[in-house]
């Protein structure tokens, strides 16, 4: 996804809608609520952080031989591994596993990765039905809208919307705000798909390189039914999710659902490793592994930048966010709102194109305390600010410098030419205290100030004319 308009613009059109303000004030409050219930001992919650911390720096640090030895492990088990360095060269792969198979009707347990392939609209460019199962994903794409929230798409509607929105979209279905009969709805007809399906896909959240399994987190069981109900079963992954032993799984796991929902475990977790075998009833036939690149290797490269590498896409970051919490997701126009998509988005489609998605924080430090592994977003967020302006030698970011204009080039060159020169520097200030109510807020230089705050005004008189004016000795 790229933005159609600004962070700025698109922002300050959500503040102006007190509905979707009212909507995320509600979940977010509820969402820190439940994750402070699950950690009600800090030195408990730090050490699990520690750990988890240490497992995915250890799994980033051994990431290029685990992904040989996770290949190799699915190999073993049966399952098919591709390699896609873009999500142009992923969306190909998928189509020619579908079509090899004469497959027009895909079902989809939720997926991030499959988001930022934008594999729906590809495949149904393509004439293949991709059908959205999890429940959240099901609803906003009824409306062709993108996920507002990583763990919670529709998290920007309440029931009411939501209630209209089935009765309109859904054959035979009469308008209702239970929250049972809406959910019944959909699963009537989730559950007819499944069955139709000619294949399904999944996510992985976490991919073991020792034993090739493939880890899958949820809550409606509609993750199951994509991998185990169709013959064919395509799972798709970021490289940077694997890690080394089932032993590691446990933390992050336990770090994961409380951060991201606030449950000690969540209702399944998927152990994918192969297909069906001899004598099994259900299951897949097939089994096939995607692993995406799309700039993670380039964000790798770098040993600073290589944390954002460690998220485990729990979304803890962007529910105690001052500005998400208020702006909500689909403002940032990225697949990955919130703090982690505001350095992750910038560094996969570059710096200066996504630049003010980078300034659309408080660097409050509200996400790195209450990441699950750590991540030091707001330190990122400002290498990220310069690599924007600067074109630093060596540096590995993507768009580095072009986030630089020839308007603010100038302008620091002005006052790098005053600030060197006494006298030019006693004139500016001359000026400044003369025509200090004259200076235009609208001026480009100080629009951006003026936009959230009062226009700077000088002071009557400069600091070295009230020195000499009092007969203040100076040098």
């Amino acid at each position: 996804m790229h933005a159609e308009t600004g962070f700025r613009e698109s922002a300050a059109q959500a503040l102006g809608d007190p509905q979707i303000r009212a909507n995320f004030r509600r979940a977010m409050d509820g969402l820190m609520a439940k994750r402070a219930a699950q950690f009600p001992d800090p030195a408990d919650l730090q050490a699990l952080r520690s750990l988890g911390t240490a497992i995915r720096a250890r799994s980033l640090l051994k990431l290029p031989e685990l992904l040989e030895q996770l290949e190799a492990s699915c190999l073993r088990n049966g399952i098919q591994v591709h390699w896609a360095r873009t999500c142009e060269e992923g969306n190909e792969l998928i189509l020619g596993l579908l079509r090899a198979r004469g497959a027009t009707r895909l079902v989809k347990g939720k997926s991030m990765v499959s988001e930022e392939m934008g594999l729906n609209h590809f495949l149904e460019e393509h004439g293949v039905e991709a059908l959205e199962s999890d429940l959240g994903e099901y609803i906003i794409q009824l409306d062709q809208e993108t996920p507002s929230h990583i763990i919670m798409p529709a998290i920007h509607k309440n029931k009411t919307q939501i209630a209209r929105q089935f009765s309109q979209k859904i054959k035979d279905a009469k308008y209702t705000e239970d929250v049972d009969e809406l959910t019944a709805l959909a699963r009537k007809v989730l559950r007819r798909k499944f069955l139709e399906a000619d294949a399904g896909l999944s996510g992985v959240n976490f991919a073991v390189a020792d034993t090739g399994t493939l880890c899958l987190v949820e809550n409606e069981g509609n993750g199951r039914m994509s991998t185990h109900v169709p013959a064919l079963h395509i799972a798709v992954m970021g490289l940077e999710k694997v890690v080394e032993t089932l032993e590691d799984v446990a933390p992050l796991y336990a770090l994961l659902t409380r951060s991201a929902t606030g449950q000690a475990v969540s209702t399944y977790l998927n152990l994918v490793r192969g297909p069906r075998g001899p004598g099994e009833l259900d299951g897949p036939r097939e089994v096939h592994l995607v692993i995406l690149d799309n700039g993670r290797s380039r964000i790798y490269a770098d040993p600073q930048l290589r944390a954002t590498l460690r998220c485990i896409r729990c979304g803890a970051c962007m529910n105690h966010c001052p500005v998400y919490t208020r702006v909500g997701g689909h403002a940032y126009q990225a697949v990955y709102p919130g703090p982690i998509g505001k350095i992750l988005t910038p560094q996969m489609e570059g710096v200066g194109v996504r630049h003010e998605l980078l300034h659309g924080s408080s660097l409050c430090g509200a996400c790195s305390e209450v990441c699950p592994v750590e991540i030091p977003i707001p330190e990122i967020i400002v290498r990220l600010r310069r690599e924007a302006t600067h074109r630093d030698p060596g540096s590995s970011v993507e768009g580095r410098g072009t986030g630089r204009t020839a308007t603010e080039d100038l302008a620091w060159r002005v006052w790098a030419a005053v600030l060197s020169r006494p006298g030019a520097y006693r004139f500016a200030a001359w000026c400044a205290t003369r025509f200090r109510n004259l200076i235009p807020g609208g001026l480009p230089l100080l629009k951006a100030w003026t936009l959230a705050r009062g226009k700077p005004v000088p002071a009557r008189r400069s600091l070295q004319e009230r020195v000499r004016e009092e007969g203040i000795p100076h040098g």
